[in-house]
């Protein structure tokens, strides 16, 4: 009997790449993503590849056939992880597949603010050309840059923001300082000491019950009145109400924020009335290269899985692999 996976997005040419060939296999696209109607139908799949729909412990529990569980992407906050662990399910990240698209997303928010690129872009088409001296842009080179994170991500933004000769400084107490080092970063014991020297703010670690939250007033208020945030990596990491009032009140100069807490964010969201913003649709993470990796990664680690061979490097809860 063929194995069956349900594929919760468009089957796309990396996830096609893969499973082509494998006659054994079935892979069938699942855009109906409501809880009760994936309900219904998971107890007929051997593996689940998700998108952003929650994978929730209700799902899991009627997920008798089910052997993996493949995030296409890195985060994995909407799937109840210890659900998973509990049924014995090991749950895939893609592991590098898209960081170098990440990486770059995020320093496309810094040049652009920096070159404030929305507003002159709206002035010109209006005829107003004395913008350039009304609203005079800046250099990256010479500017600082915490990174909040030395992952996959932070570990790729680093030698970016080098290249545009900015002082880069990284926070992350669980890897080895000497590593940020040798990257070329400063390491940083306390971001939040860190913060009033910084132009630029850029978030790259996960999101858990530690970062939840944890750039919130007090921390946007100690930063200088020409700094930025970007964050490209999950919504209230930067308190989403702290942030309004911190661009509203002129607190902070501006942000670029790819993540947002409600997704899809709606049009009446109070940052879209700000023109000191620039925003993204949670896109950071998504070119035409990096989404033939993802879903070629993706569907990689399931085969694996099924052959007996899943690279624990792309595994979040490896206990279950023993």
């Amino acid at each position: 009997m063929k194995k069956r996976i349900m594929v919760q997005m468009p089957i796309t040419a990396g996830i096609k790449s893969v499973l082509e060939g494998r006659d054994d296999v079935e892979a069938v696209e699942f855009t109906e993503l409501s809880e009760d109607n994936i309900l219904q139908h998971i107890g007929q799949y051997d593996a689940a590849l998700l998108s952003i729909a929650p994978f929730t412990p209700r799902i899991i529990e009627k997920a008798d056939r089910l052997k993996i569980v493949a995030r296409h992407g890195v985060g994995y906050d909407a799937v109840n992880v210890p659900a998973l662990t509990k049924a014995g399910i090991p749950l895939a990240v893609v592991g590098i597949a898209n960081s170098v698209t990440v990486a770059e997303h995020a320093l496309f928010f810094m040049m652009a603010l920096a070159k404030r690129a929305i507003v002159f872009d709206r002035e010109v088409r209006k005829g107003n050309w004395n913008i350039r001296y009304d609203h005079i842009g800046f250099d990256l080179a010479g500017r600082s840059c915490l990174i909040l994170g030395f992952g996959r991500i932070g570990r790729r933004l680093v030698p970016r923001l080098k290249a545009m000769e900015m002082e880069v400084y990284v926070h992350d107490p669980y890897v080895i300082q000497d590593a940020i080092a040798t990257a070329g970063a400063i390491p940083v014991e306390d971001w939040r000491a860190a913060l009033p020297a910084m132009d630029f703010l850029s978030v790259n670690c996960p999101k858990n019950a530690e970062t939840d939250g944890m750039i919130g007033a007090k921390e946007l208020a100690s930063m200088k009145p020409t700094a930025f945030v970007v964050n490209t990596a999950r919504g209230n990491i930067v308190d989403e109400k702290a942030l309004y009032v911190a661009l509203k009140e002129k607190q902070i100069a501006g942000a670029g924020i790819d993540p947002f807490v409600i997704e899809p964010a709606t049009p009446n969201d109070p940052l879209f009335q700000l023109d000191n913003i620039i925003v993204s649709p949670h896109s950071a993470g998504v070119t035409q290269e990096s989404l033939f990796r993802m879903g070629a990664v993706a569907a990689q680690n399931i085969l694996d899985c099924f052959d007996g061979k899943l690279n624990p490097e792309n595994v979040i809860n490896k206990e279950v692999l023993s």
